[in-house]
């Protein structure tokens, strides 16, 4: 059995840190921007799941579910350890059959454990991509209200602008409406439909 005990927590947490990576290591604004250009908008939705209220909370709401797989396959592992051990050492002294029986039962409950994490792995990746979703459908209202107000004639994703002058940068005011509108996100791990999981 694999002792990762979860790749999707690292997947979570490089997410999330990406994030923060990329909302911090934009370049400097320069002294002098350039002039703002009328109609051009500029947003940056990994700066908003890394800021914002509810991006924080699904960023600790999905480690304390990875947290809880973890610590519930954790027995499977040490006992599947411990029982591959003591077969190891007891090879030369335990009679062949009772062997050959244990081993079999062994690589058994192994198999299940396999396929209890896979199962665990494949909740947390749905569960992270609804809520996600969930963001987005809040979000998404949000941005056309912004760029209605402030006039954009085109939006730009902040990762394809290597600099710009930060009157264009509508980010902060969603984040401050999303704050108001969705302060925090509760939710459990979620099961996903029977077509999903294959």
């Amino acid at each position: 059995m694999k002792t990762s005990a979860l790749g999707v927590l690292a997947t979570v947490s490089i997410y999330a840190i990406a994030g923060q990576v990329a909302a911090q290591q934009q370049p400097s604004a320069p002294q002098n921007p350039g002039p703002a250009i009328a109609g051009v908008c500029v947003y940056h939705n990994e700066r908003l799941l890394a800021q914002s209220a509810a991006g924080r909370a699904l960023q600790q709401g999905m480690e304390r579910l990875a947290n809880d797989v973890r610590t519930e396959l954790q027995p499977y592992a040490t006992n599947i350890q411990n029982e591959y051990q003591a077969l190891q050492q007891g090879a030369q002294t335990i009679p062949q059959a009772e062997l050959q029986q244990r081993a079999q039962a062994l690589q058994q409950r192994a198999q299940e454990a396999e396929q209890l994490e896979q199962t665990r792995e494949i909740e947390l990746r749905y569960t992270l991509q609804m809520q996600r979703m969930a963001i987005a459908e809040r979000v998404d209202p949000i941005i056309i209200q912004v760029y209605q107000e402030r006039g954009c004639g085109i939006l730009i994703d902040r990762e394809s602008v290597y600099l710009m002058n930060p009157a264009m940068d509508i980010t902060d005011v969603v984040i401050q409406r999303l704050d108001q509108q969705l302060p925090t996100l509760n939710f459990q791990r979620m099961t996903p439909p029977v077509q999903q999981q294959q």
